[in-house]
């Protein structure tokens, strides 16, 4: 089970010496760990909560180039994010893949809209041409595509692509996490660091189980600071000066009922001149996103946040009737953290790079990771590991590729075994796409044993939860590989359960006593009703 598996880690963290410790397991300390660990580096990463239980899990679940970022003429920085892009979506084919982004330009808007097009195509080519090409569309265009725009005041638009990931942004985090363990790091969710000394040979980390309030020393000979937003508090516990620091933008997105049946992100620029996203997410629509300064990591939303968002949306849409807080299923909230040297002018708040920045104090062997984007998460993976080799930190040549999904013969060798089991035919009616599809994107070669399962027992197929798109068969692989502590971890993270059903029907549902049977046998009572007294109260909470 999964709490075998932490409990495990747990005691090989106290009683080995690593080469690497990582503390965060966001996308940043996840990709870190899967680079090292794949070239054979003694590895281990801890966080004081689940992972990407922060910002890595309240993106917009977009793997995009960066577009915007050409309005502030940062070339270098859109070529690399796109081939970024072009990288994730030659690796993770089932889970990185292109859409269509539908962009309005209203009149009076700062650049006319064939211009805005013109910047689309220069896009397409610093792309290299790996997408379908953009195209200019005329009001009466938009209109006759998308019906629910409202053009009223539009003077145009375009079509141009990007990528965007068919499952959430945690889940991929997490399964660079399960790619580490699978290469031999350990890692363990709900460990803390309370902090550490560097004795000129190794660092002596402090760290607390949260569960047990147990400390215990972890000692490596680099200490990675991947804590996300957490990472200048963290340097001022070690006591470790840096050039950069962040600033903290908030960003939140609403998820409702899908509004158009066609699987493109609706783009339009808000009543502030920022972009605003209708972005496809299975059977919902999730609509954002703000860009509020914050001082503090921990956020929430507000009734301000939700109501920018629904006015922009009934704004910009010809709604039979207008999105309410009640059409409101769930909400994401995170903030990004932004990069900027020490004495950097941060005046021009929305037009600060997203770029990420690692820095390097080779005499104490600490490396900081600052900002970032998910799209750029491998260049980060590669540089990390590259810095640790530059501190004396051996790096065996890797057997295999430290990400990516498994090779095509492997996916055929899966997909012969679905259909002669017919596999497909017992995809759940309401279901977004077959199950042979859906095992194979989540769980890559670890879906051989959910087809197993099924031999053995072929009622493990159904679902658990209505609409929810999980099987018990799913359930009961998280149990045993996915280090999964509470409930949340499994309704939010590594799955979207949370994200896309209604609490009401959440909360009805017989099956999610059973999925606490499942992951957490002898103690499922108590985290069923741990779950649900943190869920209490009105929907629309504050999870920052």
């Amino acid at each position: 089970m999964s709490a075998t598996l932490r409990s495990s880690n747990i005691r090989r963290l106290q009683a080995q010496t690593f080469d690497v410790l990582i503390v965060g397991g966001g996308i940043n300390g996840a990709v870190a760990a899967a680079a090292l660990a794949g070239r054979g580096v003694h590895t281990a990463l801890i966080d004081r909560d689940d992972f990407a239980s922060g910002v890595s899990s309240n993106s917009s679940n977009l793997a995009w180039g960066g577009i915007k970022y050409l309005e502030s003429h940062e070339y270098l920085l859109v070529n690399k994010l796109c081939q970024s892009r072009n990288e994730l979506m030659r690796a993770y084919p089932s889970t990185v893949r292109e859409v269509r982004f539908f962009t309005t330009i209203q009149r009076g808007f700062r650049f006319w809209s064939f211009f805005v097009f013109l910047g689309a195509v220069l896009y397409w080519m610093i792309g290299r041409f790996k997408t379908r090409p953009p195209r200019y569309l005329t009001a009466r265009a938009i209109k006759a595509a998308e019906p629910v725009v409202n053009t009223c005041n539009a003077a145009g638009g375009l079509e141009y692509s990007d990528c965007y990931l068919y499952d959430n942004d945690a889940r991929f985090v997490f399964n660079f996490i399960r790619r580490s363990l699978d290469f031999g790091c350990v890692a363990a969710n709900y460990v803390g660091s309370q902090g550490a000394r560097f004795d000129g040979e190794y660092w002596h980390t402090t760290a607390r189980d949260e569960l047990t309030g147990e400390t215990f020393p972890v000692r490596s000979r680099v200490l990675v600071n991947a804590c996300g937003p957490w990472v200048d508090p963290f340097n001022r516990q070690l006591g470790t000066a840096t050039r950069h620091r962040h600033l903290l933008s908030k960003g939140i997105h609403l998820i409702v009922d899908r509004i158009t049946d066609n699987r493109r992100v609706l783009t339009f620029f808000a009543s502030d001149g920022r972009l605003f996203f209708l972005i496809p997410m299975g059977q919902k629509t999730c609509i954002g996103t703000t860009d509020t300064r914050v001082e503090d990591p921990t956020v929430g939303v507000t009734e301000g946040d939700r109501r920018f968002v629904l006015d922009n949306v009934n704004a910009l849409l010809d709604l039979e009737r207008p999105l309410t807080e009640a059409d409101v299923i769930a909400e994401r909230v995170g903030v990004r953290p932004l990069a900027v040297a020490g004495g950097e002018n941060d005046a021009d708040w929305v037009q600060l790079s997203r770029k990420h920045e690692i820095e390097v104090d080779r005499n104490q062997r600490q490396i900081s990771i600052f900002g970032g984007k998910l799209t750029d998460c491998l260049n980060v993976g590669d540089e990390v590991a590259a810095l640790v080799a530059e501190l004396g930190v051996s790096l065996p040549e890797p057997k295999v590729r430290w990400y990516g999904e498994p090779g095509a013969e492997s996916r055929e060798r899966f997909m012969t075994q679905a259909r002669l089991m017919n596999l497909d035919a017992m995809t759940d009616p309401g279901s977004s796409e077959p199950l042979s599809e859906r095992f194979w994107r989540r769980y890559g070669d670890a879906a051989f044993q959910l087809l197993e399962r099924i031999r053995e027992d072929g009622d493990s197929v159904r679902l658990l939860i209505k609409t929810a798109e999980y099987t018990r068969c799913e359930i009961e692989l998280a149990a045993r590989r996915e280090m999964i502590v509470t409930l949340e971890d499994f309704m939010r993270r590594r799955s979207k359960i949370e994200q896309v059903v209604r609490w009401e029907t959440i909360a009805a549902a017989p099956g999610l006593r059973h999925a606490c049977e499942i992951l957490f046998p002898g103690e499922s009572e108590e985290k069923l009703q741990a779950y649900l007294a943190q869920n209490s109260g009105p929907r629309l909470r504050d999870v920052g």
